[in-house]
């Protein structure tokens, strides 16, 4: 695993192994740079550096963690599996009872002493300090992303909250629409751990201390993505990422501390019962989310570094930046799952499902109506109650080829039998159901039938060449030409 320090020093490895284009042409960060960075997107391109923005000094980078290669070096590995297997311990951590008294019953997790946020007196992202009237989001090149956007929107925010009666922190990723120079939307959705904490600021009848960091690490940026169970502190997974713990630094103006090697850091509070109509805003969906009303965060104070850098990241029509952190995601959070339903043998969230929609899942089945169980307790199971569509195969199916799970969803399922339809809570995003936060799911059964599930034939052998055959071929299949004869063409 690989401790970066800051965001430029991720940026110096990505120039080194050639995965960032730096732009030296002046651009304009409405618009222009969404265009570039879509077109680079759907060729599988590179990191992009703005040098020359239009009308402001300070840079913009796009598309950080837009390939495998590029996560893989987020995290200093070469294979997510690789932070796979040790995740399902660290979440195991804070769920335990008496916490320190087991370290010492398993020495095996001592290790987790390291992963703790740890605080410092001073910070690179306090170098520069706006204050009172001094406070002016207009000075930074926040990016208008799609021509019918209500306005500039931050994109690529790490949102910090502490819930008001316990104290425990949230770090969640969530847009926020500029208003005006001190004033942004905050768009936590219903279901989120932010909206939870203003909701209960709001009971309260007090006013929600928020700090945004933007540019901290690549650990921290991930985290706050994650769907992490609410008592784990997205801060300890990005300690555990890095293999080294996050340093915070005091805010200025408010009672929260925020990672130290952040570019730009904004302060404030977000009032109660105060709202504001934000968006349109086009989304990850492929679609523009419709106008809704939402918090709003006003800004006390705005601090940076001196060489800050602005990152951001646009979302729109799979695939974008955002399709290769959700199978981040999909890989680290597997063995968690897999620990609450074994039978599981893999899960696979194409890009095309943009994450919510659509789920592939193998399973071990054991008993009738198997698959029917693991839907629903996979909609049981956090965030993966927006799934929207859930296709379970048997074990032998390679869910992460498509050819092959559409083959068998194809020939293996009678709708009449096999599909099962629920309603429950759906995402914000969705805009097929009628109305918002709550629709229909439906899990498909792609699996063989057994005559207990209804099915009185004999199930149908799969074709399948012998295995000596296939030797055989192996042996000669050089000398046959074939492949040569396919690259001339």
């Amino acid at each position: 695993m690989k401790a970066y320090q800051n965001l430029q020093e991720f940026i110096e490895i990505l120039e080194k192994e050639k995965e960032l284009l730096r732009i030296n042409i002046e651009v304009s960060p409405e618009l222009e740079i969404t265009e570039i960075t879509d077109r680079v997107c759907k060729l599988n391109g590179p990191a992009l550096f703005f040098e020359k923005v239009k009308n402001y000094k300070i840079p913009v980078v796009t598309n950080l963690f837009g390939s495998f290669k590029r996560v893989c070096l987020a995290f200093g590995v070469k294979e997510i599996e690789e932070l796979a297997s040790t995740l399902i311990d660290f979440i195991e951590i804070k769920r335990m009872e008496g916490f320190f008294e087991k370290l010492k019953i398993i020495p095996k997790l001592w290790q987790a002493k390291n992963f703790f946020p740890k605080l410092v007196d001073k910070a690179p992202c306090q170098e520069i300090v706006w204050i009172k009237d001094e406070v002016d989001l207009f000075k930074l090149p926040i990016l208008k992303c799609w021509p019918k956007d209500g306005g500039r929107f931050i994109t690529l925010p790490c949102v910090i909250t502490k819930d008001p009666e316990t104290g425990i922190r949230n770090v969640g990723m969530y847009r926020m629409q500029v208003f005006s120079k001190n004033e942004t939307g905050m768009h936590w959705q219903i279901h989120k751990v932010g909206a939870k904490h203003y909701q209960k600021a709001e009971k309260l009848g007090q006013k929600l201390p928020v700090v945004v960091a933007i540019g901290p690490d690549p650990a921290v940026i991930y985290s706050a993505t994650a769907p992490l169970p609410e008592d784990i502190d997205e801060l300890l997974l990005a300690g555990f990422l890095r293999g080294k713990p996050v340093e915070l630094v005091k805010c200025l103006t408010i009672p929260l501390e925020v990672p130290a090697e952040s570019q730009i850091v904004l302060e404030g509070y977000v009032e109660p019962y105060k709202r504001k109509l934000e968006g349109p805003f086009g989304d990850h969906t492929g679609y523009y989310t419709p106008p809704d009303y939402y918090p709003v965060f006003r800004i006390t104070c705005i601090t940076m570094r001196k060489d800050a850098i602005y990152p951001a990241t646009i979302v729109g029509k799979p695939p974008m930046e955002d399709c290769y952190l959700g199978k981040v995601t999909e890989r680290l959070f597997l063995p968690f799952i897999k620990k609450i339903l074994p039978e599981i043998i893999d899960i696979n969230l194409p890009w095309e499902g943009v994450f919510h929609n659509l789920a592939f899942v193998s399973i071990d089945k054991r008993y009738p109506g198997h698959a029917f169980k693991v839907a629903s307790a996979l909609w049981g199971l956090g965030q993966m109650m927006f799934t929207k569509i859930i296709v379970v195969f048997d074990k032998e199916v390679n869910v992460q080829d498509l050819r092959e799970a559409l083959f068998y969803m194809a020939g293996n399922v009678d709708p009449e039998r096999d599909i099962m339809i629920v309603r429950g809570p759906v995402d914000a995003l969705d805009h097929a159901s009628s109305q918002p936060y709550f629709g229909s799911k439906i899990c498909i059964d792609a699996t063989k039938k057994w005559k207990e599930e209804g099915y009185t034939r004999e199930w149908p052998e799969e074709i399948v060449m012998t295995k000596e055959i296939k030797e055989k071929i192996d042996k000669i299949w050089r000398k046959l030409g074939i492949e040569e004869f396919l690259k001339k063409r």
